[in-house]
């Protein structure tokens, strides 16, 4: 057997050839179930006609709110401070969450947003929606434009400490350059406004 480049068990020749663009499942078994995600080692022949093993974190889908304040010269970013313990350290983020079950990508936007910083928005867009990790990854996360603010009282759940702060594009683009800003769909978040919020496409 051949170690993939994620870690993962392939044979070293094809089973047979065929024509599907989609793989064929041999095999799953749960290996964990928790609140949020679950785990599956799954054998299966993919359209190249490899058969391998891929164990699979499958997630329903998060959201992000990309929430500025244009009421300065300069567009603010509401950013968030807390600490990761995967991570090991306190990192900057957009808020975020998982989708709740039954929940649309925009109904579990607006609900995080107003749960992890207290604020409310008149406008909202879909900018962005992208794979996570998809070589073990099934999460997909959709940003959102969150526009008109209006501030109001957080409701974080217990196991949330979080320091809600406004940012200046430009120095949130710094920080993105820095290195300060590591989180991906922060970066994501960040880049898109920089590169369209300033020639009027996030208003299209």
């Amino acid at each position: 057997m051949k170690t993939t480049t994620n870690g993962q068990l392939k044979s070293k020749k094809p089973i047979r050839k065929s024509n599907s663009q989609k793989a064929r499942v041999l095999s799953s078994k749960e290996v964990h179930r928790g609140p949020v995600f679950w785990v599956t080692s799954d054998q299966i022949i993919e359209p190249g006609s490899i058969e391998v093993r891929r164990d699979v974190v499958w997630h329903p889908g998060s959201v992000v709110v990309l929430a500025v304040d244009e009421t300065k010269p300069e567009p603010l970013i509401l950013l968030e401070v807390q600490y990761r313990y995967t991570v090991g350290r306190k990192i900057w983020e957009l808020p975020a969450g998982s989708i709740d079950p039954g929940e649309t990508e925009l109904a579990g936007a607006k609900r995080e947003l107003l749960e992890e910083t207290g604020f409310t928005a008149k406008s909202w867009k879909r900018i962005l929606k992208f794979h996570v990790s998809p070589g073990i990854l099934s999460e997909t996360m959709a940003i959102f434009l969150a526009r008109g603010l209006k501030p109001g009282k957080a409701q974080p759940e217990a196991d949330e400490v979080i320091d809600v702060r406004f940012v200046p594009l430009s120095k949130a683009a710094r920080m993105v350059r820095s290195g300060q800003i590591c989180d991906a769909k922060t970066i994501c978040g960040v880049l898109w406004l920089e590169r369209f919020g300033r020639d009027g496409s996030a208003n299209r």
